[in-house]
C-alpha cells in the first residue's frame, strides 16, 4: 500500500475546504455573481450563442422551406378549386341562361292562343344551307307535323318543312326559296300595315317586306310582327323592325327592309308552334292559292 506523506494529506484537505466553502458560497441566496462564475457563465453564453446562431440559421431555413412547400400545395389546391369554381359557374350561367330563356318562352306561351307550343333543340345545322335550314331533335312521335311555325324567345325564325318521326327539318327565314313568304303586319303610332314576307337581300342580310299599301304611314323602327291571317304562323310573333322603306311597283306599294330580330347565328332552344285547329296543308311556301284568301282581303302566307 502506498505511504502518503504528511505534505500530501494536508494539500488534500486544504483542496477538499477550498471545494467545499465554494459550493457553500455558491448555495447562498446573493445577488451578484463571483468573478470566476461571471467568466463561466459568460464564457458558456459565448459559446453557446456561437453554435445557436448557425443551428437557429438552418432551423430557421428548413422551416422556410416547409412553408414554401406547404404554401404551394395550398396553391395547387386553390387552383384545383378555382377551376371547378370556374366550371361550375360556368354551368351556372348555362343553366340561368336556359332558365331565363325557358321563362320567356313560357311567357309567350299566353300570346300563341291557337297553337300548343312544342320545345325543342337544334341538333344539326348544315354548313351547306347555314342561313337556310336546321334540323331538331323533335318530330312526328311529337306531334310536329309539316308547315308548322318555329321560333325562339327573340322572334319568329321560320316554319318545319320536313318531318320524320324524331327529328324535324326547319326552313328559316333567311331562304332562298322564292315560295316562302309570312303575312306580316307593321305596329306605326298611327296605324297598322299588312305586307307579305317575301325573301331577303342577302347584301343587307336583311329581309323584305312587300305589298305595303302605299297610303299607310310606316317608319323607320316600327316593328314587324306576324299577323296570324295566313293559317300558319302564330298573330303577334316578333319579326324584326323596319331599318328603310321604299317604293316598288311605280309607287303603287311599299316595300321595307326588315332587320330580324332573332339572331339566326346562335339558335340553339327554338319552339314549335303546334295548331290546335287544322293547318291548311300547302299554306306558306307551296305556291298554292286555294283557301289562303281571310274574309280581310288581305293575302296569307304563300299566296301570289
Amino acid at each position: 500500500m502506498p505511504h502518503l506523506s504528511n505534505k500530501r494529506i494536508i494539500m488534500i484537505l486544504i483542496g477538499l475546504i477550498v471545494i467545499v466553502a465554494l459550493v457553500s458560497f455558491s448555495l447562498r441566496d446573493r445577488q451578484n455573481a463571483t468573478l470566476p462564475e461571471q467568466f463561466i457563465k459568460d464564457s458558456v453564453g459565448l459559446a453557446q450563442s456561437i453554435v445557436a446562431k448557425p443551428a437557429n440559421y438552418i432551423t430557421n431555413l428548413f422551416q422556410d422551406i416547409q412553408s414554401l412547400l406547404n404554401t404551394y400545395e395550398e396553391n395547387q389546391r386553390l387552383k384545383m378549386r378555382l377551376e371547378d369554381f370556374a366550371a361550375l359557374q360556368a354551368e351556372v350561367n348555362t343553366l340561368k341562361s336556359e332558365n331565363k330563356e325557358l321563362r320567356k318562352l313560357l311567357d309567350n306561351e299566353d300570346s300563341l292562343r291557337d297553337y300548343e307550343p312544342i320545345r325543342a333543340t337544334v341538333i344539326a345545322r348544315n354548313p351547306d344551307q347555314w342561313e337556310e335550314k336546321i334540323i331538331i331533335n323533335k318530330g312526328s312521335s311529337h306531334g310536329v307535323k309539316k308547315n308548322m311555325a318555329v321560333m325562339t324567345t327573340s322572334g319568329l325564325i321560320g316554319k318545319v318543312s320536313l318531318v320524320t318521326p324524331f327529328t324535324a327539318e326547319v326552313e328559316l327565314l333567311y331562304t332562298n326559296n322564292p315560295n316562302f313568304r309570312v303575312s306580316a303586319m307593321v305596329q306605326s303610332e298611327k296605324n297598322v300595315a299588312y305586307g307579305l314576307i317575301e325573301g331577303y337581300d342577302e347584301k343587307r342580310n336583311e329581309l323584305i317586306l312587300k305589298r305595303i299599301d302605299s297610303s299607310l304611314e310606316i317608319n323607320k323602327g316600327d316593328k314587324v310582327v306576324t299577323s296570324g291571317l295566313g293559317g300558319i304562323f302564330p298573330k303577334g310573333i316578333l319579326i324584326g323592325e323596319i331599318s328603310e322603306v321604299t317604293t316598288e311597283d311605280f309607287g303603287l306599294t311599299k316595300m321595307a327592309y326588315i332587320r330580324p330580330s332573332a339572331d339566326f347565328s346562335m339558335l340553339e332552344k327554338v319552339m314549335i308552334a303546334k295548331r290546335s285547329a287544322t293547318v291548311i296543308d300547302g299554306a306558306d311556301g307551296e305556291g298554292t292559292n286555294a283557301d289562303l284568301t281571310n274574309n280581310t282581303g288581305i293575302p296569307g302566307e304563300g299566296e301570289d
